[in-house]
């Protein structure tokens, strides 16, 4: 097995052949790889017979490809925020009949109760939406729109590590994220900023007037975690060329926005006091008794103090900036094209983005056909995050896990769990965050599992390596892959594909 290994990181390491320009069939696997999270068998001769174009068009247009699994006919992957927060509610609830309304301080049995009740609402939520992630991103047709929602995802990322957030993370991916991954990019930032997710990971349910009092009569006031990382990174970027007073302005324009969590035995959960507004579609409140009325100055412009209507208006301010077509053009082109893409092409999307207010279906059609995304210097040059890894290995092989607790155990142990990143620029998707000797060595004993039919509760026909090296590159391999691969017994061939740097990168 040690030699297996060795052979496995060599073979990573000295890397492919010479490049030499994309043929059609190269082409084919390229946008496989980048357009999803990789091919299946069977895709590369499906999209060899309708054609490349017709392949990112229909994939542009998600809502054109029909959804024939029972699965994806199924109910959302997770219940609606406003639905969560009330079962939340009625699971901090205790037995009426043994409890008083304070008692739960000192009743151990009924605080025990209590825990229990709100431990199993996070576990069942938890399993729901983590489970139906994996399963989108392996069997969806609509593959792009997967994509681009894990992108978006770790864009606006929240960790699930965070009080509600266990429960309301399924919730937010659902309602705010994947809804608009194609759409405007305006609208995502919206939804994301009326979230209850959202408003609760960065502490805007504190933000309130630094003049007046919380919910329980203590001081309370401007809390600026939000509004900073709104500019940081959801819009302008790091260096976006805003100010710690846009930062302070912008944490003003955003107190009294929060959620409402109703009462609990012994204390009150409600941030605000009335008037509480409910506004989105997502359970979040605008107390304007919390708010700060006076005017402000956001990036040279002047907001009256008019209440809930300045989110709108900062929203927009932010999203027609110069800085955000530049930011968000940036992680785009990284993402899709290379670690460290070119200034000509991150220009030319910035001036797609702003010329269709943001439309991120145009900046992706031009994006996918601009040289650099089928130069042959940018193919293959992307290393897989554990998630692409192993949502790849699994539409490789062509075969369902069985068990899906074998994915989520393994995507812990590369330090990439499932909504589980803990701050709020989210996971990285550069070689350099994910390579390294550990992940390394876990990443291939992955892959012999796979190459062997053994993923630790998952048990399946291992696949043929003749096949399955069709699958991953048309059976195209570097003369060091194949030399290294043919040294093996044929048991284990299948398993040397799952760790060449054909498939470890992409």
């Amino acid at each position: 097995m040690k030699k297996l290994l060795c052979l496995m990181s060599l073979s990573l390491f000295l890397g492919s052949a010479a490049s030499t320009p994309l043929d059609q069939d190269a082409q084919i696997i390229h946008v496989l790889n980048r357009l999803s999270f990789g091919p299946r068998p069977g895709d590369i001769e499906t999209v060899k017979a309708e054609g490349i174009q017709k392949y990112i068009e229909q994939q542009l247009n998600p809502e054109s490809i029909p959804l024939t699994d029972s699965s994806y006919n199924s109910p959302p992957a997770s219940q609606p925020a406003p639905q969560l927060l009330r079962e939340l509610q009625a699971a901090r609830q205790t037995d009426k009949q043994n409890t008083t309304a304070n008692s739960t301080e000192n009743n151990p049995d009924a605080k025990k109760k209590l825990n229990a009740n709100v431990g199993e609402l996070y576990r069942t939520e938890a399993e729901r939406f983590t489970t139906a992630k994996l399963d989108r991103a392996i069997n969806s047709p609509r593959q792009l729109e997967e994509v681009m929602t894990e992108f978006w995802y770790n864009h606006f990322n929240i960790s699930q590590n965070k009080g509600i957030d266990k429960v309301l993370v399924g919730a937010y991916e659902d309602q705010a994220i994947r809804p608009f991954a194609l759409g405007r990019f305006s609208d995502i930032v919206r939804a994301t900023c009326y979230h209850p997710a959202m408003l609760f990971y960065l502490d805007n349910t504190l933000n309130t007037s630094e003049s007046k009092p919380n919910a329980k009569g203590k001081a309370s006031g401007l809390n600026e975690n939000y509004a900073r990382e709104l500019m940081e990174l959801h819009t302008l970027g790091v260096d976006g060329g805003y100010s710690q007073n846009d930062v302070i302005q912008l944490a003003h324009i955003l107190t009294g926005l929060g959620l409402n969590l109703g009462q609990r035995r012994g204390g009150s959960f409600n941030q605000f006091n009335s008037p509480i507004q409910t506004v989105g579609p997502f359970g979040a409140v605008f107390n304007s008794n919390k708010h700060d009325f006076g005017p402000k100055v956001l990036l040279g412009h002047r907001i009256e103090g008019t209440g809930e209507g300045e989110i709108e208006q900062a929203i927009d301010i932010l999203c027609k900036s110069p800085a955000t077509a530049h930011h968000i053009s940036y992680q785009l082109a990284q993402y899709f094209v290379a670690d460290k893409p070119s200034a000509e092409l991150v220009n030319k999307l910035a001036a797609r983005f702003t010329a269709s207010n943001g439309n991120i279906r145009a900046v992706l059609a031009d994006l996918f056909a601009s040289p650099e995304f089928w130069s042959a210097e940018n193919d293959k040059n992307k290393y897989k995050s554990p998630l692409r890894y192993v949502v790849s290995s699994f539409r490789a092989a062509g075969v369902e896990p069985q068990d899906f607790r074998a994915l989520k155990q393994f995507l812990t142990a590369q330090g990439e769990p499932l909504y589980g990143c803990l701050t709020p620029d989210g996971y990285k998707n550069t070689k350099e965050a994910w390579l390294n000797p550990d992940a390394l060595l876990k990443r291939l004993n992955f892959a012999t599992g796979m190459g062997i039919g053994r993923v630790a509760n998952n048990r399946f026909d291992p696949p043929e390596y003749r096949r399955l090296g069709a699958t991953i590159s048309g059976g195209v391999f570097s003369p060091n892959t194949v030399a290294v691969v043919m040294k093996q017994p044929q048991q284990l061939q299948s398993a040397m594909l799952f760790g060449s740097p054909e498939f470890m990168m992409y």
